[in-house]
């Protein structure tokens, strides 16, 4: 039976692995909820990297900063920021650039929950990436912003520059809308468009459109920059076939 997998799709690579292997046995379609992927700034700016716009990249910014941090409970549960909230950064990176993130250097510091150290995480978290092609990530992100949600993603070329999520409810001070609230706010169509594709892919027996393999590449990320936070070395992305 087809299956709509939220993410991550497991904590540790070996795990994901098995279900992989599980799921290839069975011969199933699994779609993971990378949301972003269906956003329309996100694609918009996937298609100018694609066509060639905006030539070589050169750097981009990602960047995601939740308005309220969750309670102990969850976070103890989460797999830490790089698993949970980031792991939306690297697979959007990852689908925009068409690349591949071969290196991380990442760090972090918990400056908000009083807890969080107990619980051996962060809640603010910074990352230099390094693509494929040569070009870097500079990567950002909070548990708390009192503004709203803020998720942006920017890619600067030798040709052009583009931005998604850089809009009049981006919550930064001087933007004139109602600043988004919280990840429904901010990507109901996405999620909308998203199952629409998982149900049409069903319909028609078409590839996945967000397989097991891209929930491998960016637990990959999100476990490279944890190693990184906790050793404070830059890492290489371990790869498989």
């Amino acid at each position: 039976m087809p299956a709509f997998c939220e993410k991550p799709v497991a904590l540790d690579l070996a795990t994901l692995e098995a279900v992989r292997a599980e799921v290839a046995r069975a011969g199933i379609l699994v779609q993971v909820g990378f949301q972003r992927r269906f956003d329309v700034g996100y694609a918009a700016a996937r298609d100018a990297v694609a066509t060639g716009a905006i030539g070589r990249i050169l750097a981009m910014r990602a960047a995601t900063h939740d308005p309220v941090s969750p309670p102990a409970e969850y976070i103890a549960g989460s797999g830490g920021i790089f698993a949970d909230l980031h792991i939306h950064d690297f697979d959007g990176v990852r689908f925009v650039s068409g690349e591949e993130i071969t290196e991380v250097y990442a760090d972090g510091a918990g400056l908000d929950a009083p807890w969080i150290g107990r619980l051996d995480d962060v809640d603010v978290a910074a990352a230099v990436l390094h693509l494929s092609g040569g070009g870097l990530v500079i990567l950002s992100g909070t548990r708390r912003d009192p503004l709203g949600y803020d998720v942006r993603l920017e890619v600067f070329g030798t040709k052009d520059s583009v931005a998604a999520g850089l809009d009049d409810r981006t919550p930064l001070r001087g933007q004139s809308g109602p600043a988004y609230r919280d990840f429904w706010d901010r990507f109901e169509p996405a999620y909308r468009a998203e199952l629409a594709a998982f149900v049409e892919t069903v319909r028609t027996n078409g590839p996945s459109p967000c397989s097991l393999d891209e929930a491998r590449a960016a637990l990959a990320v999100a476990q490279a920059a944890e190693q990184s936070r906790r050793t404070r070395r830059p890492v290489r992305i371990e790869t498989t076939d």
